[in-house]
């Protein structure tokens, strides 16, 4: 299954990700105008900061989907590739997911009252904060395509 990796040594902490993805998810797909939306829209991919470093933080996918195994409404279920994925209709707004995330990636809106996490854009081919990032430190595609690629990062 395709997943975001995260070269941590090449994140400046711009916040571009975050920019897009939450453009990306607003109403108007247009920056200029997602400013002013209400509710404002919000990101599932967010920087933080690990070990004294930047670190873009979202949905890694887990193959034990603890967040998966909390859910009592059965929002946040598997797709049919196997990824955990949230039914927004069904979500009741009590935050076990995000009580048991174990990388703090999934958002709460409080505004709708449902969990947000990663999508991988689902709309679109690239998730678009990987397309975003300035410094290529988010990238897109399969395990093995970047095991070497990330080592050489360190």
């Amino acid at each position: 299954m395709k997943r975001i990796y995260v070269a941590a040594a090449r994140c400046t902490a711009c916040r571009t990700c975050e920019i897009a993805c939450a453009v990306e998810h607003s109403l108007s797909r247009n920056l200029s105008l997602a400013i002013a939306e209400e509710p404002r829209p919000v990101a599932r991919v967010r920087v933080g900061n690990a070990g004294g470093r930047p670190l873009a933080l979202q949905c890694r996918f887990c193959e034990d989907s603890p967040c998966v195994d909390a859910c009592k409404s059965g929002a946040m279920h598997r797709d049919d590739a196997g990824a955990p994925q949230i039914d927004r209709e069904r979500c009741v707004g009590c935050w076990m997911c995000i009580m048991v995330c174990p990388f703090g990636a999934i958002e709460a809106d409080r505004s709708r009252k449902v969990a947000l996490k990663c999508d991988l854009c689902a709309a679109a081919g690239t998730p678009v904060c990987v397309e975003a990032c300035p410094t290529g430190a988010l990238l897109y595609g399969e395990r093995e395509e970047f095991v070497t690629a990330l080592e050489e990062i360190r």
